[in-house]
């Protein structure tokens, strides 16, 4: 999953980007309002991570802009332990959740993911699909009760078609969440990664629809 952090203390967004890449998420880390503005109006991501204190344009102004356009994607913000006016304010601009600084990055990778479900309208941790089982915390998958060994890459995008299940996801679309900015994509990684994914599981769970893109048809027998 693609996720912007909107940090202004360089150490901090530093380990927030590296802790969440770990943790497999795809992290756009800008320093200021505006560049976050600019990032949301571009770029597609699944959440998005915001600092209230930043230069330029606050990150209140952004969220109450980003929500003035209709947009909804989550969004999560950090705050300072004695802040409550600020976690009071964020949350009635239109944030979704908050951490409070210090903070530890399990509990805001757990966080992030709690919130990228609620926001595809998947209540489960663990993803069920025609006898897949996907843990996303723990990063396992299951295919008719046996253990798939995936790369992160795989793995990620296997998440993407399953949240995504019955709909069909272009090659760009899943380019842009599947990849951060400064990562090199090659032209045809995302038909060498399904190809991979068709072998390790069962040709049919990924679909491709000619001329648009793929798709993982919906449902959750085994």
């Amino acid at each position: 999953m693609r996720i912007l952090l909107v940090e202004d203390d360089k150490l901090l967004g530093d380990g927030i980007q590296a802790g969440l890449m770990q943790a497999g998420f795809a992290v756009d880390w800008v320093q200021d309002g505006a560049q976050g503005a600019a990032a949301l109006e571009t770029g597609s991501y699944a959440a998005v991570v915001l600092d209230l204190g930043l230069p330029i344009l606050s990150g209140l102004e952004l969220l109450r802009r980003l929500r003035a356009k209709s947009n909804a994607v989550p969004v999560l913000i950090l705050t300072a332990r004695d802040a409550i006016d600020d976690r009071v304010k964020g949350l009635d601009s239109g944030a979704d959740d908050y951490v409070v600084k210090p903070f530890d990055l399990d509990e805001l990778a757990a966080r992030l993911r709690a919130l990228t479900r609620r926001g595809q309208g998947e209540a489960a941790s663990i993803l069920r699909v025609h006898g897949l089982e996907l843990n996303p915390a723990e990063h396992r998958a299951q295919f008719r009760g046996k253990p798939v060994e995936l790369s992160a890459r795989e793995f990620s995008l296997l998440h993407e078609l399953m949240l995504n299940a019955g709909r069909v996801l272009s090659r760009e679309q899943l380019e842009q969440r599947l990849y951060a900015w400064g990562e090199e994509v090659e032209s045809n990684a995302i038909e060498v990664h399904v190809h991979h994914l068709r072998r390790k599981l069962a040709p049919e769970l990924v679909r491709t629809i000619r001329g648009v893109g793929y798709m993982m048809p919906r449902g959750t027998d085994g």
